[in-house]
């Protein structure tokens, strides 16, 4: 009964998937930022992320907390519990990390990072 697409001349098939995020983690996200008119929120990256004037600081991806702080802080930001490379392409991305949840289990933890994010943010030009 199911009919599989017949594969281009090229030979093959690219077939897009939604990926689930953790929604828990993004309400908590959304509780910490408010409802701030600057704040936005986007599905992209197979996830969610939150903009603050229009650029990307913080997100859910997966169940890890994406953020972005910048190249300069984030060597030492990988120090932290949970931290690592944001790898989303197979490439490290410089100024993005990934949070396992071990590195924001309370809810003071989730707003450290939202905080480091939103700083690095507000330094970007337009």
């Amino acid at each position: 009964m199911g009919h599989k697409p017949k594969p281009p001349s090229g030979g093959f098939v690219i077939e897009c998937r939604r990926m689930a995020f953790d929604e828990q983690l993004a309400k908590r996200i959304q509780n910490i930022v408010g409802k701030k008119k600057a704040v936005m929120s986007k599905q992209m990256f197979g996830g969610i992320a939150f903009m603050l004037d229009g650029k990307m600081f913080v997100g859910v991806v997966g169940d890890d907390l994406m953020v972005r702080v910048g190249k300069e802080q984030g060597p030492e930001l990988l120090e932290r519990e949970g931290a690592r490379p944001m790898d989303f392409t197979g490439k490290p991305m410089a100024g993005y990390l990934y949070v396992d949840e071990t590195g924001f289990r309370s809810d003071a933890e989730l707003e450290e990072w939202i905080g480091y994010a939103t700083r690095f943010v507000k330094t970007i030009k337009k």
